[in-house]
């Protein structure tokens, strides 16, 4: 499929074949991808928490106010973000560039982010949405749907899993087979209403 079939056909289905099953090779072409998106500075706050285990995802469907398609969906990952990743050995986002911008990207990393906690949870919440984006766009392009999720009880959530506390949870997607399809569009605004020159 090609990129703008994929975009215009991604959909938040809330309906899943729950008998689907996903391949290992697809499940790493998908998280392969996703490790493909920009990050700030390359420090790739994203962590992908796959919930894998059948009775976790039933708590979790608790959690999320009985959305079925967390027990239903072949995949579901909790998109988490470290938020102090800037400052967890930050030499190894540059390991393979050469010294001289490894010389002048780190000190950068500190300067941006040092002391300003809401830059750090902002660009936390960039990269791993942007990792989301890439998740759902490649499992269109498998021929899979998805369904991003906000919707659920937070501090249960972080309890269920043991988030740390560096850690925020960005978004939940589930991804597998449709069992139906999705809802028309609600409405799109005009492109003449959101796509603005140079200035409001």
């Amino acid at each position: 499929m090609d990129l703008n079939s994929a975009v215009a056909e991604r959909r938040a289905v809330k309906h899943f074949d729950p008998n689907h099953k996903l391949s290992e090779a697809e499940v790493a072409n998908l998280y392969e991808n996703a490790l493909l998106s920009p990050t700030s500075f390359n420090i790739q706050h994203w962590r992908f928490l796959r919930i894998t285990d059948l009775e976790l995802r039933k708590k979790i469907r608790e959690a999320a106010w009985d959305q079925a398609q967390v027990t239903d969906a072949a995949e579901v990952v909790l998109i988490c973000a470290d938020v102090n990743a800037w400052k967890k050995q930050p030499g190894r986002y540059w390991r393979n560039a050469p010294k001289e911008a490894q010389d002048m990207l780190l000190p950068m990393i500190d300067g941006f982010y040092e002391g300003r906690e809401w830059i750090q949870r902002d660009e936390a919440i960039r990269s791993g949405s942007i990792a989301a984006q890439t998740l759902m766009l490649t499992a269109k392009a498998m021929g899979y749907d998805s369904c991003p999720m906000v919707g659920f009880d937070q501090e249960k959530m972080a309890e269920l899993v043991n988030l740390p506390e560096d850690h925020i949870f960005v978004m939940m997607v589930a991804i597998g087979k449709a069992a139906q399809p999705a809802n028309d569009r609600g409405g799109q605004l005009p492109l003449n209403e959101v796509v603005l020159n140079n200035t409001f």
